[in-house]
Parts: C-alpha cells; sequence; structure tokens
C-alpha cells in the first residue's frame, strides 16, 4: 500500500545551516497492518508523515501509494489517505456532523454517501450525543474523535496518524486505540506516530525506530526483543538510537 525509498527534506536554518529532518527514509507499510513509527522529538517523524501525504515535496526519493507515484500524481493519490495530525484545525462554530459533511463534499461524495457514511461514523466513534453541537462545546476527546472522522469520512483505504491519542484521557485514548485496531481488521494500512510506546506495543504489528532522520531499526516486537535482550520497548527504543547493541538492520 505504501512504499518510501530513500526519501529527503533539508530545511536552512539561520542558525544551525542545512538540517537534514529526513535523511534518507525507507519505508514499507501493508494493507491489514499497523505501522508504527517511533522517534524523539525532532528525529523527523512529522515531517516524514507530511512527505508521504503530500503535503510536502520531498527534496529527493520516491513514494508510491497503492501503486501510484505520489510525487508525480499527487491529486490522486490524496483520494486514497486518511492524513490526522495535531495542527488541522476544526471549524468551531461548525458541528461534527456538519465538518463531515463539508469534508465529505471536498471529497466529491454525493449527499446519500455523506449521510450514510456519517451516521456510521457517528456510531462507530460514539459520538452521537454531540454530533449535532458546536465544536467550540466539546470537549478536547470529542474533538479528536470528530477529526478522526473527519479523516476517514471518504473510507481511504491508508491512515496516517500523528499522535492520535496525545493529551487524552484513558476512556477516549481506549475508544481511538480500539478504532485502529477495527481499522485494521477492514484492510487498513494504517501508519501510526505515537510517543506511547505502551500503546505501539500493543497496537503494532510491525515499528520504524526513527532517529537523527534516520531509520534506525525496523522489525516486530519479537524481532526487537531478541536483537536487544529487552522486553520493555522503552529500554529497546533508547538501546536503538543510543546504538547499542542489536544487529544490523
Amino acid at each position: 500500500m505504501l512504499q518510501a525509498r530513500q526519501l529527503t527534506k533539508h530545511f536552512t536554518d539561520k542558525k544551525r545551516g542545512t538540517v537534514r529532518a529526513v535523511d534518507g527514509v525507507d519505508l514499507e507499510c501493508k494493507a491489514g497492518e499497523i505501522f508504527g513509527l517511533l522517534g524523539l522529538n525532532g528525529a523527523g517523524k512529522t515531517t516524514t508523515l507530511r512527505l508521504l501525504a503530500t503535503i510536502l515535496r520531498a527534496d529527493s526519493g520516491s513514494v508510491m501509494i497503492d501503486g501510484v507515484d505520489a510525487q508525480v500524481h499527487p491529486e490522486k493519490v490524496r483520494s486514497k489517505i486518511g492524513f490526522l495530525t495535531g495542527s488541522t484545525g476544526l471549524y468551531l462554530r461548525l458541528t461534527p456532523r456538519e465538518i463531515l459533511a463539508y469534508f465529505g463534499q471536498l471529497a466529491g461524495l454525493d449527499n446519500a454517501t455523506i449521510a450514510r457514511r456519517s451516521d456510521d461514523l457517528i456510531a462507530r466513534l460514539g459520538m452521537k450525543e454531540f454530533a449535532d453541537s458546536r465544536v467550540d462545546k466539546l470537549s478536547s476527546g470529542q474533538k479528536q474523535r470528530t477529526s478522526i472522522a473527519r479523516t476517514l469520512i471518504h473510507d481511504p483505504p491508508l491512515l496516517i496518524l500523528d499522535e492520535p491519542t496525545i493529551g487524552l484521557d484513558v476512556v477516549t485514548s481506549r475508544a481511538i486505540v480500539e478504532f485502529i485496531r477495527e481499522a485494521r481488521t477492514r484492510g487498513k494500512c494504517v501508519l501510526l506516530s505515537t510517543h506511547i510506546m505502551h500503546e505501539a506495543a500493543k497496537l503494532c504489528d510491525r515499528i520504524a525506530i526513527l532517529h537523527a532522520g534516520r531509520v534506525r531499526r525496523v522489525g516486530t516486537l519479537a524481532d526487537f526483543r531478541t536483537q536487544y535482550g529487552h522486553d520493555d520497548l522503552d529500554d529497546i527504543f533508547v538501546a536503538a538510537i543510543e546504538g547499542n547493541g542489536g544487529m544490523a538492520q
């Protein structure tokens, strides 16, 4: 579903000069898989996700989404992607149902499809009690559920989720985690960035550890436990970014 080869993105900073935010990243994510992307702040995770979602253009390298070159035909691949990031705001004067209708129209859906998919997402995400309330009256967890529903209104085969449970209470986080599992069951390809190690350990079929713009390791949790001799993903992550132990990728 998703293939990135030697993806690079450099920025120029007045103080630091050239910053190699993404430096030759290779990734592959399959349908029916949750693929985790782990890294410290500044490791290049969000830049990588934005490159994959065609929000940024790479300096070099390639991205293929469902067999389509994302850099040659970005407009074609956007219909295949649902991208969730904390920096994307909601229209505060609209209700969740109105937001879903608006983004459904942007995706070219007809009114009957929008209504059917909106009702389905509202039910699956537990949004019935606030679906017709203005967004500026909602809690942070309710807003996040609305953002996820908006990401899915066009039923994309690829979900790119950047910290979907950050700052949420336990109940809302659990609901979103279960929804991500359900997306995998439905055959979606899910690329998940998170700082929450126990969440990654529970959810991800495979994990890439990103550090200083480069992928240090890719594998299953079982692979990592064998390589590093640790059971806990926190310990594995620290060992990977510090270059302690493990086999070469």
